[in-house]
């Protein structure tokens, strides 16, 4: 069976476990999900079947199959776990499909043994690091509570000797939201240039299940809810997403550092839709697929109520498609609030993620996102500047050009009024007042290459 529409599925091969012991980490206390099972590595049977259904289960005209590891932390299982993903891939690659691997890591268990292996095959990195290390350290640590910092430096400089490729994925939180252009400036200087910023929200029952192994003092809101204290304030989210937008053009950096909130933002001003199911209409198809062959609705809804099956007796395909899998991604946009369907901002929102619609909207309606003031600062402060970008692809420029757009327009204008002049049959000779009307030769205006 093929799916009508590409799905990506995040396997977890190590299950939730890790070497680092991060204080926001949602998915340590998954191995709550498997009790009294101490062996959390995916064996060789489910590694095939999961390569050979997530290959053959993608649509027929689909143009590239990318494969995706996390964890936990997926460098556990080793080099030699990832080589026979390389030999399976190869054994049920589609004739002209080109497959992509990623992987993402804390980078910490990172050699020379990993580096030979990761550019060979090609691999994309994606390196969680939060800032420099009076930052980086203050949640990200290891089992003996040590900041994992400078493991994760040494990381990196395996990656960048070795000459793989790789971005940054920095998480958001109360405590580093404030330091936008310092984490800016620190994720350019080692080499990132491509940025992935992701909030912490921690809510009721996400602090229930953490007050298992790392209690935590929560923030209580008006309405009761419980909002931990590490949560990135709405306010501050908006504010840093800004801050590190100022930043980005301050620096000349558009079109040489892409930051993955603003690659989403000027594809949807442009007209395409959302490439991140945070900000689509629905979602549904991107998956989570535990070690032991389980698939989960989502990365952040591992539980038993949205358990799709396990790839030991329905396809990933067949679980892609069915009724509860498109249930689960149609009730996105079917359970927003009123408030949200007459935002002007609906169309690059569409209420962000479902597990962080825990608020009231303002006339009393259940649904609303936590960080929904902060989008609503960033949709404000930034979309002038992504229609000016907009603008400027459309006339075949770069991005970069949005400083000139209005030149731009009306150089094309111009362009436009000779081109329509010269096809009604009027002459005109290099040295000859250019037919737009600008009181330039021909051969200095309209007349020179575009």
């Amino acid at each position: 069976m093929q799916t009508k529409l590409p799905f990506h599925v995040m396997a977890k091969p190590i299950g939730p476990i890790c070497n680092l012991d991060c204080s926001y980490c949602f998915y340590l206390e998954k191995e709550e999900l498997f009790e009294g099972k101490s062996n959390f590595r995916m064996d060789d049977d489910q590694l095939e079947r999961y390569i050979q259904q997530y290959i053959e289960g993608q649509p027929a005209n689909a143009p590239e199959i990318s494969f995706a590891f996390q964890g936990g932390e997926p460098t556990l299982m080793g080099v030699a776990f990832f080589q026979k993903v390389i030999d399976l891939e190869k054994k049920y690659a589609r004739s002209g499909v080109p497959i992509i691997n990623a992987l993402q890591t804390n980078a910490t268990l990172l050699d020379d043994e990993w580096g030979v292996f990761l550019k060979k095959n090609d691999f994309l990195v994606g390196v969680s690091v939060d800032g420099p290390e009076s930052i980086h350290d203050i949640h990200r640590y290891d089992k003996q509570g040590k900041g994992s910092f400078k493991d994760v430096m040494r990381g990196i400089e395996v990656l960048q000797k070795y000459k793989v490729d790789f971005n940054t994925l920095t998480v958001v939180h109360h405590d580093n939201a404030d330091h936008a252009v310092e984490i800016y400036d620190f994720l350019k200087s080692i080499g990132s240039t491509f940025f992935q910023f992701i909030p912490i929200v921690e809510h009721d029952q996400i602090l229930e299940a953490k007050n298992v192994q790392r209690p935590i003092l929560p923030i209580l809101q008006p309405d009761g809810k419980k909002i931990g204290v590490r949560s990135v304030h709405p306010d501050q989210w908006g504010q840093f997403l800004n801050n590190i937008f100022d930043r980005w053009l301050e620096k000349n950096d558009v079109g040489k550092i892409f930051v993955q909130h603003f690659d989403l933002m000027l594809g949807m001003v442009y007209g395409y839709p959302s490439s991140l199911c945070v900000h689509s209409e629905t979602c549904g198809n991107a998956m989570a697929l535990e070690h032991d062959g389980g698939l989960y609705s989502c990365d952040h809804y591992v539980s038993p109520e949205f358990h799709l099956g396990n790839i030991r007796d329905h396809t990933i395909a067949e679980m892609t498609e069915s009724p509860q899998q498109k249930k689960f991604g149609d009730d996105k946009r079917d359970t927003l609030p009123q408030y949200c369907k007459k935002c002007d901002y609906l169309k690059y929102c569409w209420g962000a993620c479902p597990k962080d619609r825990i608020l009231k909207t303002p006339d009393g309606e259940e649904g609303l996102a936590y960080l929904c003031e902060g989008y609503m600062a960033f949709y404000k402060h930034t979309i002038p500047t992504f229609e000016k970008m907009s603008t400027v692809l459309r006339l075949k420029r770069p991005a970069s050009d949005y400083i000139n757009v209005e030149k731009i327009v009306a150089e094309q204008e111009r362009r436009m009024i000779t081109q329509q002049a010269l096809q009604s049959g009027k002459k005109v000779g290099r040295n000859d007042p250019c037919l737009c009307g600008s009181d330039k030769k021909f051969k200095q205006c309209c007349g020179r290459p575009a």
